[in-house]
């Protein structure tokens, strides 16, 4: 709380950097429902690249990269959702986890890699500017989400690989 006539409730931020990382792992909880039911059936049965990782890979992978958004999140939200450049910042971060929703939910849920590639397309440039926005709030944040645009960039080559090998 601060201090003056009209006291205002400020939220602890342990309690803002839960509900960031929360808010991100759960968004990869929604994605694994539309990937966890197709990577035995059509996933396995797609032709891919040679560099396609191990399915056993992803999990960690996204789990950690979830956890990163999180605290980036929890980095850019703690400096007041009344700043202009934060809000600008939330709002481009909402839109990417829209989007980190939605791929899996086109790619696997629809079965179809044309489509997740123009989602994760849209997904990368989501990121790219959330990275800009969060870099004008905190330079800290932004390098956080680094690591999440490689492997989208990664996943992109990939999605592009199957759709060219399964057309």
């Amino acid at each position: 709380m601060t201090k003056g006539k009209h006291m205002k409730y400020r939220m602890p931020d342990l309690v803002r950097l839960i509900i960031s990382v929360s808010v991100c792992e759960v968004a990869g909880i929604i994605g694994s429902i539309f990937t966890t039911p197709a990577i035995p059936t059509w996933y396995a049965a797609l032709a891919k690249p040679p560099f396609t990782p191990p399915p056993w890979l992803f999990g960690p992978v996204w789990l950690t990269l979830y956890a990163l958004m999180g605290i980036a999140l929890f980095l850019v939200w703690r400096q007041g959702a009344a700043v202009l450049h934060v809000q600008r910042g939330l709002a481009l971060f909402v839109l990417q986890l829209l989007l980190n929703i939605l791929w899996p939910a086109v790619f696997f849920g629809m079965r179809s890699p044309l489509y997740g590639m123009i989602v994760i397309v849209l997904l990368w440039l989501a990121i790219l500017a959330t990275i800009l926005q969060f870099g004008k709030v905190s330079e800290l944040a932004s390098y956080l989400l680094i690591p999440y645009i490689l492997w989208v960039s990664f996943a992109a080559v990939l999605n592009l690989s199957i759709f060219i090998l399964n057309r």
